[in-house]
Parts: structure tokens; C-alpha cells; sequence
């Protein structure tokens, strides 16, 4: 028996191959399916199986092509949706044979109504692990606000009341042997306190996870699990309807999407009202040179996420700026999301731009010292904090307004196109982007500071309020 874990950082997601006999089954599937195929070719096995803990929000999972590519079957369990492809609807308790082990569907509703675990045993008959997709996290559990985009009348509290009921009737009772392995680990917009760790056994996580103490009521598990909750990124009710739909090949959206755009046409389609251009190269390198109306979220942050949080229509059609060599990657990563309408890749890069002698633009950006005469002196630069907001709570300089980047759309009406602003997050990432998207809307008093908020504390030369906040709620 073989299992391996197939992590990617920057979804915080958790996919598995398990494999006996020659005989190989995926849990939770990522879009691009060739890491899963050439496993298995690799160790000649067949896949069988395509097991889904649920319908994710995330990200597309890879269900569909991965299926098409090899006759696997396709496995939901219990209340799932009618989908736009075939499917083997499991039940509670229902056994798959997958050469000499065996694999358990558990279903354990609460994140949505559909969430199932999977339980695998051994050659031995012994159980082994628990699959436990977003229902156990490390040192958290899923939340529970997001099936209802699908159905009101799941509100979350009905929604941790299931929780509740699925931890302590279907996992507390299994041995504290097994190995738990979850499809997210700490980064993931699915739950609030997860942990860096990607495993762990059961028993420990009844030690040490505080919605499995037994002293916990239902009452309180409510409370404790829906409280503090922040608005699920935009993209998420999408994502969940192209996994219940289906969608479009990622073979046809890589085909489309890594297509080079000489220059002038580029320039020529980025004056369009339809294209928006995304730039993807670090913040630093966009500051010193940028296409006019571009929009800066770095490949190498949480580019996914903020790209689905910040740009409302999965169907917005992209141009994209990259760094050579990296073009794929950023198709490849914009389509874990659902971003299917990329029109094609500055060819040559911002270099090739700079060689045409078309316009660039440049963001101003401030050092440490500078802006720490800035904070000092108040005046008609008004700062920015645009980190989260329990981040600004526990800890934020003095006279800075707090305006969380994921929710910029809801303050742009407070902010004066006119007026100097000072730009800041925890290291120079968040703020670039904040910063892009408001030049792009013709804001031209904009600085962006590129020191991290670490260092403007441990400084000494920057006021500081502190203020720790209730670990719940983060």
C-alpha cells in the first residue's frame, strides 16, 4: 500500500493518491490532472477511484478531466447535488475494494450537507487513515457558512449544529491510531485556526483540537465555530457550481490561455474596456515599470486567492504579464480558480514593452526611515493599514485607517482620489496590489511602504497600539 500526500502551498490544499496492487484512487483532485496520471504510469498503476469529500469552494477540482482521461469512477457521498456529470453517489458506510485495502465512506455533514471522510484499511483488515477533507482540519474544523450560496436555508448555525453531530457520532469514536490527513492546512480561507501541519494522528488532535473536547457543548461549538467568521472570498459560489456543472478541458483553457502577444497587439488590446491587464511579477519589480491600468498580484503570494477575491467575473478576460518561463504557471494557477478567459501573455515580457517605447508607469515607494518621519509627523498623507482586520486589532500604527484589501470595493467611496495616501500591509505584497487597483481608478497620490509592519515595530520609531485579540477570532 502507498499513499502520498500532493500538497500546494499556495491553495493551502491537501490531494492524495493511494495506491494497492497496482490498483490507485485520488482524494480531492487539484485542476491540472498530469501530476496524478504520470504517478500512476510512473508505478503502473490503473486509477479506479476519484473520490470527492465535497464540492469545494476554493478551487475546480480535477474530478471531471481526470475521469474522462482514465474511466475512472467518480465518488460524492450521501445528498450530493445533481451534477452536470456522471457520478457514483456513495453511501454512509459504504465499502470500495481497491486491490487488497479497502476504503470507507463516512458521511459527516456540517461543512456543506455532501462533506464525507474517507477511511482507508490496511492489507491486515486494520484501519490506517482518515481522508477528512474540509470536515477535520489540523487543530480546526471546516466552516460552516459556505453551502449556503446553494441553499439559504442552510444557515451555518444549522450547518455547526451537523458539524457537531458528525464529530462526535462519526470520528471521536474511531481509533486514535489513525492518521489524519486533511485537504488544507493553515492559509486556507476554509476554516481560522488551522495549523502548519499536514498530519497528525486522531488521537493527538483529540488532545489538542478544541472543537473534538468532549467538555464542549453543541450549544457552544456553535457559538465558538461561527463566530468571527469573515466573508468568504467572491469566488467561492462559482467555483462550487463549475464542480457540480463541469467545465471547460484545462487542456482547451492552457491551449487558449499560453498564447504570446507581441507588444503592439498587446497594447493595442489592453486599451480594450473589456481586457484587464494582470501583471504577476513581484511587487518591487511592478513599482519600478508597469503597463498603464495593470493590476499587480505577484505569482509568488497568495495569488489565487487574491485574484478570485478582487476580480468579481471568473469570465473577465486577462492579459497577462509575466516573468519568461512562467507563463503556464500562471495560466495553470489562474485556472485552479476558475480564471478559464486568459487571452494570452505579453511575449518577451515587460522587457519586450520597454523595447517598443510604449508608456510605463511607476509606483512611488518608501523605505523605512522615510516613513517613519511620515508616521511621526502627520500631516496630509493619510496611511493606510490594508491587512485584515483582526491583524489591525491586535497590533496597527497609530492614526492609520484601517481599509482590508479584501474588502476594497466596499470603501472605495471613502477614499479621495486627490489625497496623498501612505500604503501599508505586513510586508509590501497586499499593499502593492491595493495600491494598482486604485491607480488604475485614477488615484495619483499613492506610495506604497515596503518595509514589513515587523519591522516597524521592532524599530522603536513608529507609534504602536497593541491589543490582543480573542484567539477565536483569528
Amino acid at each position: 500500500m502507498k499513499i502520498e500526500q500532493i500538497y500546494t502551498g499556495c491553495l493551502a490544499q491537501g490531494a492524495y493518491y493511494i495506491e494497492s496492487d497496482g490498483e490507485a484512487a485520488i482524494i480531492d483532485p487539484l485542476r491540472e490532472v498530469d501530476p496524478y496520471l504520470e504517478l500512476a504510469e510512473r508505478r503502473g498503476a490503473r486509477i479506479r477511484y476519484i473520490f470527492e469529500t465535497h464540492f469545494h469552494a476554493d478551487f475546480v477540482s480535477g474530478h471531471v478531466d481526470l475521469a474522462k482521461k482514465t474511466g475512472a469512477s467518480i465518488v460524492f457521498g450521501p445528498t450530493s447535488a445533481r451534477t452536470g456529470f456522471e457520478l457514483h453517489r456513495g453511501q454512509d458506510g459504504e465499502e470500495f475494494a481497491l486491490g487488497s485495502v479497502r476504503i470507507r465512506l463516512i458521511h459527516t455533514p456540517g461543512h456543506t450537507l455532501e462533506s464525507s471522510c474517507y477511511l482507508l484499511f490496511d492489507e491486515q483488515g486494520r484501519a490506517h487513515a482518515l481522508f477528512t477533507g474540509d470536515t477535520l482540519f489540523i487543530g480546526d474544523v471546516g466552516r460552516p457558512d459556505l453551502a449556503q450560496s446553494m441553499d439559504p436555508s442552510l444557515t451555518q448555525e444549522v450547518l455547526a449544529g451537523m458539524l457537531y453531530d458528525s464529530l462526535r457520532t462519526k470520528i471521536m469514536p474511531l481509533p486514535g491510531s489513525l492518521i489524519v490527513y486533511p485537504a488544507h492546512g493553515a492559509g486556507s480561507a476554509c476554516g481560522k485556526n488551522m495549523r502548519a501541519e499536514t498530519s497528525d494522528t486522531l488521537a493527538n488532535q483529540l488532545r489538542t483540537n478544541y472543537a473534538l473536547s468532549p467538555d464542549l457543548s453543541r450549544e457552544d461549538f456553535i457559538v465558538s465555530l461561527t463566530s468571527g467568521l469573515t466573508t468568504p472570498p467572491a469566488y467561492f459560489p462559482e467555483n462550487v457550481r463549475m464542480n457540480i456543472d463541469g467545465y471547460t478541458s484545462i487542456d482547451e483553457v492552457l491551449a487558449r490561455g499560453i498564447r504570446p502577444i507581441e507588444a503592439g497587439t498587446f497594447l493595442e488590446w489592453s486599451g480594450r474596456e473589456d481586457m484587464l491587464v494582470l501583471d504577476t511579477r513581484h511587487p518591487m519589480d511592478f513599482s519600478e515599470g508597469f503597463i498603464p491600468g495593470a493590476i499587480s498580484i505577484g505569482i509568488d503570494g497568495n495569488f489565487a486567492v487574491w485574484v478570485g477575491t478582487l476580480i468579481p467575473d471568473l469570465r473577465q478576460p486577462l492579459l497577462v504579464v509575466a516573468d519568461p518561463g512562467r507563463e503556464r504557471e500562471v495560466i495553470t494557477r489562474l485556472a485552479r480558480v476558475g480564471f478559464d478567459h486568459a487571452a494570452g501573455y505579453l511575449k518577451g515580457g515587460i522587457e519586450a514593452w520597454k523595447q517598443a517605447g510604449f508608456p510605463l508607469y511607476k509606483m512611488k515607494t518608501m523605505d523605512l526611515d522615510s516613513f517613519s518621519k511620515l508616521a511621526n509627523a502627520p500631516g496630509e498623507v493619510e496611511i493606510l493599514d490594508v491587512r485584515k482586520a483582526h491583524e489591525f486589532e491586535a497590533s496597527h500604527l497609530e492614526g492609520a485607517r484601517n481599509l482590508p484589501l479584501d474588502s476594497l470595493n466596499d470603501h472605495l467611496s471613502t477614499l479621495d482620489p486627490h489625497k496623498k495616501y501612505a500604503v501599508h500591509c505586513a510586508g509590501g505584497y497586499r499593499s502593492m496590489i491595493f495600491c494598482s487597483i486604485l491607480k488604475a481608478r485614477g488615484f495619483d497620490q499613492l506610495t506604497n511602504v515596503s518595509c514589513s509592519f515587523a519591522h516597524m515595530r521592532v524599530s522603536g520609531r513608529i507609534a504602536v497600539s497593541e491589543h490582543r485579540c480573542p484567539t477565536a477570532l483569528l
